[in-house]
C-alpha cells in the first residue's frame, strides 16, 4: 500500500465527515467520503445519512453531480469498506464500479458477515486499486458498536458517571443536582445523543423520576431509553414516558395489571428472568444486539453499575469529575467489599479532558 500525505489528510476529511453522522445514522455505522482528483481537487463528500437512506459513497457522488464534477478516474476516500449486498440500499461498491472511479483508498474492512471483504474484491475484480488501513484506528473508534455487535452480537456498554473527587454520586440524602458543572451536563447529553440505547435502573427511575433523554445538544433523534425494572415497579406516569422515544421495559416477574398499565403508556415489556428472580442482563444485551442497538449508555446507580461491571458488560467508564469533597454519600458502585487489590475491576485510561471547572475520564475495561 503507498500512502502519501494527501491520502492523509483527504482521509481526516473523510472521518471529520463520519464524525457529523454521529448521532444520525443508527443501527447502521457511521461513514463519510470524499471523492477527489489524484491531485487533490475535492469533487464531491458525503457521510451515510438515518438508516434507509443513502449512505456515504451515494452521498458523495451525488455532491459530485450536483457541482458538475466529472469522477472518472478519481479517487474515493471512505471510512468503511463499501457494502457489496442489498440492505436497505443498493451495494456501495457497485456505485463506484459505475461512476469509473480509478481508486478506492479505505480505513477498514466493514466486520458486517454480509460484506467482510466482498465489497473490497469486487473493486479489486474491476479492476479498481483498492488501499485497506489508512487512519483504520481512528476509523474503528468512531464504530466501536457498531464493530461490536457485528463480531459478537452485544452492544458496546459506556458507564456514565458524575461524581465528586472523593468518588461520590450524591448525598446520603440523594440529592445529587447538580455535582457537575453544565458544560460537563452538555457533554453528557452528546454522549446520549450518540448512543443507540439509554440504559438505566428502577431504583433511578423511582427516586429521581428522570427523563433520561437529550435535551441539551440538537439532535435528530432519541435514543430508545431501556429500564431493568425486575418486578414492574416502574409507575405508568413516570416522567421518562413523557419523550416520544421507545420505551423498552426488562423485567423477571410482575403482576398482569402492572404489565397493562406499562403497555398502555407506551412500554414494550420483555421478560428476562435469571434463577435468583432479577433480570438477566446478559440476555438483555443479547437481545439488544439481535434489536440492532450498537451503543448502549449506562446511567444508573451504583447497584446496577456493580451488577453490569461483575457481569463483565461494561466496555467503557466515562466519569466526570467535579472538584468537590462530599465525604459520606453514595459512592459510584456497590463493587466489593474486596479482599485483595488484585480482585479489582482493571481500566485502562483513554482519555482525560476539562469541562469547565470539572474533568472528564474515559477508561476502557482490560
Amino acid at each position: 500500500m503507498s500512502i502519501s500525505d494527501l491520502d492523509r489528510t483527504l482521509m481526516d476529511q473523510a472521518l471529520a465527515l463520519a464524525r457529523q453522522a454521529l448521532w444520525l445514522t443508527s443501527p447502521n455505522p457511521r461513514v463519510g467520503c470524499v471523492i477527489a482528483r489524484p491531485d487533490g481537487t475535492v469533487l464531491g463528500t458525503g457521510h451515510t445519512q438515518a438508516a434507509g437512506q443513502a449512505h456515504a459513497e451515494i452521498m458523495a457522488l451525488r455532491d459530485a453531480q450536483s457541482r458538475g464534477h466529472d469522477v472518472r478516474g478519481a479517487t474515493a476516500y471512505v471510512t468503511l469498506e463499501p457494502c457489496s449486498h442489498q440492505g436497505r440500499t443498493g451495494p456501495c461498491c457497485d456505485a463506484l464500479m459505475h461512476a469509473s472511479l480509478a481508486r478506492v483508498v479505505v480505513a477498514m474492512e466493514d466486520p458486517n458477515p454480509l460484506v467482510r471483504g466482498q465489497g473490497l474484491q469486487r473493486l479489486r475484480a474491476a479492476g479498481l486499486q483498492v488501499d485497506v488501513g489508512l487512519c483504520e484506528a481512528t476509523a474503528r473508534e468512531l464504530n466501536a458498536g457498531f464493530i461490536k455487535r457485528m463480531t459478537t452480537g452485544l452492544p458496546f456498554v459506556r458507564m456514565k458517571i458524575a461524581a465528586s473527587l472523593d468518588g461520590q454520586t450524591a448525598l446520603l440524602n440523594g440529592v445529587s443536582q447538580w455535582i457537575t458543572s453544565e458544560p460537563a451536563r452538555r457533554d453528557g447529553h452528546a454522549w446520549r445523543a450518540q448512543a443507540c440505547a439509554v440504559l438505566t435502573g428502577i431504583g433511578t427511575v423511582l427516586e429521581d423520576d428522570p427523563q433520561l433523554d437529550v435535551r441539551l445538544v440538537d439532535t435528530p433523534r432519541q435514543p430508545t431509553l431501556v429500564v431493568v425494572d425486575s418486578r414492574l415497579e416502574t409507575p405508568p406516569r413516570a416522567a421518562l414516558f413523557r419523550p416520544q422515544r421507545p420505551v423498552w421495559i426488562y423485567h423477571a416477574s410482575g403482576a398482569p395489571t402492572a404489565e397493562k398499565a406499562l403497555i398502555a403508556a407506551g412500554a414494550q415489556l420483555s421478560a428476562q428472568p435469571n434463577p435468583h428472580g432479577k433480570v438477566d442482563l446478559q440476555a438483555l444485551m443479547e437481545d439488544l444486539g439481535r434489536r440492532e442497538v450498537n451503543e448502549v449508555h449506562v446511567e444508573a446507580g451504583h447497584k446496577l453499575n456493580a451488577s453490569l461491571l461483575q457481569a463483565g458488560l461494561v466496555d467503557e467508564v466515562l466519569v466526570y469529575l467535579a472538584p468537590l469533597l462530599i465525604g459520606q454519600g453514595r459512592g459510584m458502585t456497590a463493587l466489593g467489599p474486596l479482599e485483595s487489590l488484585s480482585d479489582a475491576l482493571p481500566l485502562a485510561w483513554e482519555d482525560i479532558t476539562p469541562l469547565g471547572p470539572d474533568l472528564r475520564l474515559r477508561a476502557c475495561l482490560r
